[in-house]
């Protein structure tokens, strides 16, 4: 049975430390390819993978497009461009903003929701208004788990807060348990159910060799109202 084994992590104000405490806690073995957007300034370089890199157990890199979508290492978006994942590979685009954003958390998220269904876990942290939340509803409707960082604990809750009442979410933990969290979720079987309506509808297409082409946990389990209405490509339509 598939395990899930593409974890994709979205912040924004306050994520720069969120974001450290998360990656500190993962193990150097875990068995999934992790995937960060951070929303940065579009100017400049970002020093991110630089930051993440002292505190990560896991290699830490800058993603290139073309790479391969790989366990046991995490891809930084860089500065201006969209992180994506496609068939197996990273794609890194430099595309319409999304909410003034370049990268954007939104993209990441559905592009992972698009290609890998099931296998993913969504990972929303500190920010401000509501960017993440569609991101997170296309994730939960193609089966993948929705995980946030608790309101209370975050920096900046704005963006999580938005999760908690318009996605059905899985889990909402504070900082230090995320981590942890994560190495369980991945370490468990998948849902077959889901699994197998993704195959149905063509999921996990032919992948580069190597690459990844996949429940619940212990923490709070919380239902938080509607989801946001997603389109079928992905894409936030109109909330019921």
């Amino acid at each position: 049975m598939p395990r899930r084994d593409v974890v994709v992590i979205g912040a924004s104000a306050g994520g720069v430390e969120a974001l450290t405490t998360v990656v500190g806690r993962l193990p150097e073995r875990l068995p999934a390819a992790v995937f960060v957007v951070l929303h940065v300034p579009s100017h400049g370089r970002s020093l991110l993978a630089r930051v993440l890199g002292r505190h990560a157990n896991l290699a830490v890199a800058g993603a290139c497009d073309g790479d391969p979508v790989t366990p046991g290492r995490i891809s930084v978006a860089p500065t201006d461009h969209h992180l994506m994942l496609s068939d197996g590979r990273v794609r890194v685009v430099r595309g319409p903003r999304e909410n003034g954003h370049r990268p954007a958390i939104d993209v990441l998220f559905r592009s992972a929701a698009s290609s890998y269904g099931p296998r993913v876990v969504g990972v929303l942290l500190s920010g401000l208004l509501d960017d993440g939340t569609s991101g997170l509803a296309a994730i939960k409707q193609r089966g993948g788990l929705a995980v946030v960082q608790d309101p209370a604990d975050a920096m900046f809750p704005d963006m999580p807060r938005s999760a908690l009442r318009n996605v059905d979410l899985d889990h909402v933990l504070p900082l230090d348990a995320i981590g942890p969290a994560l190495e369980r979720l991945v370490d468990e079987d998948g849902d077959a159910h889901a699994d197998a309506a993704w195959q149905a509808r063509g999921g996990d297409a032919l992948r580069p060799k190597g690459a990844i082409g996949p429940l619940p946990l212990d923490g709070r389990r919380v239902r938080g109202g509607r989801s946001a209405a997603v389109r079928p490509d992905g894409r936030p339509g109109r909330r019921g």
